[in-house]
């Protein structure tokens, strides 16, 4: 069953990555994007993983709906709907990345694997938070809180409105709209 959902999982995830450049506008992208990580979130978790496979995952929606969200709110086209083109150089780009792919398959398929020494630990998402984390968590919680006051101080500086200017001071009767000079709801 592990080997159905690991070769499901990856071609889900090639799929996805393939829709990345053929789709036509942003937001689709976004979330093809998205699908294609969170299969690849799965593979990391089916091979032995779960706690990188978790944080993968987690990682990846919540920036893709950052994202997803900021184009939403901050494109000139709407919300990233309108029809465009991911590619460019597609002559270019294909040969190279067909060259990449070739040299991976090759890579894998001559490369001289080596026999398994020892034995498994008994808990790889403890040996794996471990590494990942071992004397940089206050660095990762401290990154955590600037890039959420980031967001936040974008949000608020990409506006020129503050939070009561769309009703009158008692919020009670809609007020001149002070961007477009239109009555607002």
């Amino acid at each position: 069953m592990t080997e159905v959902l690991l070769a499901v999982s990856g071609v889900a995830a090639l799929t996805g990555g393939v829709l990345v450049f053929t789709l036509d506008s942003m937001a689709r992208v976004t979330f093809a994007l998205l699908g294609s990580l969170v299969c690849v979130g799965g593979v990391v978790a089916l091979l032995g993983l779960p706690y990188l496979g978790v944080v993968i995952v987690l990682m990846m929606v919540m920036e893709m709906l950052i994202m997803a969200v900021f184009m939403v709110a901050y494109m000139m086209n709407p919300a990233g709907l309108m029809p465009m083109s991911m590619l460019h150089n597609k002559r270019g780009a294909a040969a190279v990345s067909g060259g990449v792919f070739l040299a991976l398959v090759a890579g894998i398929a001559l490369a001289p694997w080596p026999d398994r020494a020892g034995t498994p630990p008994r808990d790889s998402t403890v040996q794996v938070g471990a590494e990942l984390m071992r004397g940089q968590m206050l660095t990762m919680v401290t990154l955590g809180f600037v890039l959420l006051a980031t967001m936040v101080s974008a949000t608020v500086l990409a506006t020129r409105r503050g939070r009561y200017d769309r009703f009158g001071d008692d919020l009670d009767r809609p007020a001149r709209d002070p961007v477009s000079g239109g009555v607002g709801r």
